[in-house]
């Protein structure tokens, strides 16, 4: 008998998939009675990662390179495919869903379940000639004996192996995780998927794979098990041993789904009915007291919003716009969804952390993150109690230099995003943050009058001369006949010395713990110390080499190298502005044509911002996008009470005359919290 699957986070058919998912058997094609026609066979199972791979389009290829099946995986993540007569095995199947893949194979074209996974993504990729998955399809053109029955049972047999200490400790010593049955109740297949974190990245040459145990920490700046492996080793480790009591049930798919579909709810509310304000129309000021909507207050601890505390802000709105889920009390936000939420790790015993995906109601979208607290069966907002606002992701930046093209490059490293907290006088109330990661020297970071942000320097550098907040572990020119390392030429960037080699980059966690310690102005001492957590490591310059990005538009490049060409050290300079000719950033071609393009597989910026100098101080500025954006006006904002880049005229703030531009950033982030950075430099190297 051929088994099926029900999906994680619901069974049951919803009648597009034509088939009884969850009824634990295959839907066998019949050839009627008298005739001799043949009758396609059905390739059917689930697409999930422990919470349904919902919407992804979904593909199945054959041995000659066919597309033999084209569909949409429903709302439990199922699909069904009837697959042509002649179809020709082995066959390939890849889910796809914004910028992330998950891929399966069968050696068979015969009625048969192939579900869709991180596992069966990592048994693809050991098949694969060149550890890709996505290459899989093209190499069985060639090589139809690369995916068999036996190959396929090889790759399984490695892969429980290398998982068999927490296969044990959850009791699943006979999982099949490339056609065995999924139930949606937090046991078997679908548990194993839950307690684990799975990275497949591709270097061109080799897939470097990590898995990630989801337990519960022993305290909360613990780093999780895993295991690391390159689908070149001849097998993957095995995991360390696991304890059974740390892994906690986390909150199902459904019970995570629940969760988001009570935010909507609360967003779908007009403004004054979520809280106390004037209109629907005008963005209100208030306080915890003023959340009024039944809908709103109960998605907090408690039923109370006051109970939130997080990055040293409680919920609210004031003046300046600053405020713990402020959204809550401006109009822009109703009609926000909330949606593909997935757990990641265990904070502590009571505390989850989930991502998911937001979208407005003109199509903006992007992915964060949320605390969450398990109170009586129900996921509630906590907050971190953190007292600043600080965030640690990996970075994956392409930085062309426009007029220095053989000096373009691209770099890894991790983005410390620590915020500039001033006091009422708008004087900066840090003196410093020391951030110690998980490799190599403590960081010190230090405010600067015009970024938001605190910036770093190298450790023997210029404080007064660090333009960002990256610890670059390693960079390389794109041009392989320019000689040295962009850290010889960029003295203001905080490259790591020495830099990090590929093999080093790929021994980082995904789940790596940050310390940092926060230093107030006058204080010897911290008064304060918080940690991070990322959800995926830095990617090698390999893995980032295969990566597409937002890119500036042919017009606009040329523009600014017409522009620059004369300039000082091939920076824009502002000049005096006029009425007809503002000292504004219109990030645009000739015509109001798009700046910038965004490939096939790229993800869409959605922060735009521009970096220079004002009398020899650094000051950045930002402004957020659509996705469907291909341009962008910036104007200036000065940040504490000595940024001096801005000046005003005709009552209107613009860049000071004698200020000058020298990058442009498009940034996004993916679901993995991976920071993709596209910097356009217009400096000159020396």
């Amino acid at each position: 008998m051929l088994m099926s699957l029900a999906a994680c986070g619901g069974g049951g058919n919803d009648g597009n998939a034509g088939s009884g998912f969850g009824s634990g058997t295959a839907p066998v094609a019949e050839t009627p009675v008298g005739s001799s026609e043949p009758t396609p066979s059905r390739l059917s199972g689930v697409a999930a990662t422990g919470a349904a791979f919902a919407g992804a389009a979904l593909t199945v290829t054959d041995q000659t390179g066919a597309t033999v099946c084209t569909t949409q995986t429903n709302d439990q993540g199922a699909y069904a495919c009837d697959l042509p007569v002649g179809t020709k095995a082995p066959l390939v199947i890849r889910a796809t869903r914004d910028d992330v893949s998950y891929y399966s194979t069968t050696a068979s074209a015969a009625t048969g379940t192939a579900n869709v996974t991180p596992l069966t993504t990592i048994v693809v990729s050991q098949l694969s000639p060149d550890g890709n998955p996505a290459s899989l399809a093209g190499a069985i053109v060639g090589n139809a004996a690369a995916v068999t029955a036996d190959t396929i049972k090889s790759e399984v047999t490695q892969l429980l192996a290398a998982l068999k200490p927490l296969l044990d400790a959850l009791g699943q010593t006979g999982l099949d995780p490339m056609s065995g049955v999924f139930v949606a109740d937090g046991t078997g297949a679908d548990r194993v998927l839950d307690s684990i974190a799975v990275s497949v990245q591709s270097d061109g040459t080799a897939a470097n794979i990590q898995i990630t145990v989801k337990a519960v920490p022993g305290n909360g700046d613990a780093t999780p098990l895993s295991i690391s492996y390159s689908t070149a080793d001849a097998a993957p480790p095995t995991l360390p041993p696991v304890d059974a009591a740390a892994l906690v049930q986390p909150p199902t798919p459904a019970t995570i789904a629940s969760f988001l579909a009570r935010m909507n709810a609360c967003y779908a509310l007009p403004l004054a009915q979520r809280v106390t304000a004037v209109n629907d129309g005008v963005n209100a000021i208030g306080t915890a007291a003023d959340v009024v909507a039944t809908a709103c207050r109960t998605l907090f601890v408690g039923d109370d919003p006051s109970t939130y505390q997080a990055n040293g802000t409680s919920v609210g709105r004031n003046a300046n716009g600053r405020g713990a889920f402020e959204s809550l009390f401006r109009a822009g936000p109703t009609g926000l969804v909330h949606d593909r939420g997935n757990f990641e790790f265990f904070r502590n015993g009571t505390d989850v952390v989930i991502s998911y995906r937001w979208t407005d109601t003109v199509g903006n979208t992007d992915n964060d993150t949320l605390l969450l607290r398990n109170e009586g069966g129900v996921l509630k907002l906590t907050g971190n109690g953190n007292a600043y606002r600080v965030s640690v992701r990996p970075v994956a930046e392409k930085r062309e230099l426009i007029n220095a093209a053989n000096f373009s490059y691209t770099a890894t490293g991790y983005n410390v995003t620590i915020e500039n907290r001033l006091d009422e006088n708008f004087v900066p109330v840090l003196d410093k943050v020391v951030v110690t990661p998980p490799f190599g020297e403590p960081q010190t970071y230090t405010p600067k009058p015009g970024f938001s942000f605190l910036t770093v320097a190298r450790p023997a550098g210029v404080a007064a001369n660090a333009s960002g907040s990256v610890i670059y572990l390693a960079g390389r020119y794109d041009n392989a006949a320019t000689t040295g390392m962009p850290a010889d030429k960029e003295a203001n960037l905080n490259f790591v010395s020495p830099a990090f080699a590929e093999s080093d980059v790929r021994a980082l966690k995904d789940q790596s713990v940050w310390k940092l310690e926060f230093y107030r102005v006058g204080e010897t001492v911290p008064s304060t110390t918080q940690s991070a957590r990322t959800l995926a490591r830095a990617p090698t310059l390999d893995e980032i080499k295969q990566l597409t990005f937002a890119e500036i538009t042919p017009a606009l490049r040329e523009a600014l190298r017409a522009e620059t060409a004369g300039n000082q050290d091939n920076v824009l300079i502002f000049g005096t502005p006029t009425e007809q000719e503002p000292n504004l950033i219109d990030f645009s071609a000739q015509g109001d044509s798009p700046g910038w393009t965004v490939p096939t597989a790229a993800l869409a910026p959605t922060l735009f911002s521009a970096y220079g100098r004002s009398s020899g101080v650094r000051w950045e500025d930002s402004v957020t996008v659509r996705n469907t954006a291909r341009k962008a006006i910036l104007t200036c904002s000065p940040w504490t009470l000595t940024d001096g880049h801005c000046a005003t005229f005709s009552g209107v703030r613009q860049y000071r005359p004698g200020a000058s531009l020298n990058t442009f950033e498009l940034w996004a982030r993916s679901a993995r919290q991976v920071e993709m950075s596209t910097k356009i430099g217009l400096y000159s190297v020396q």
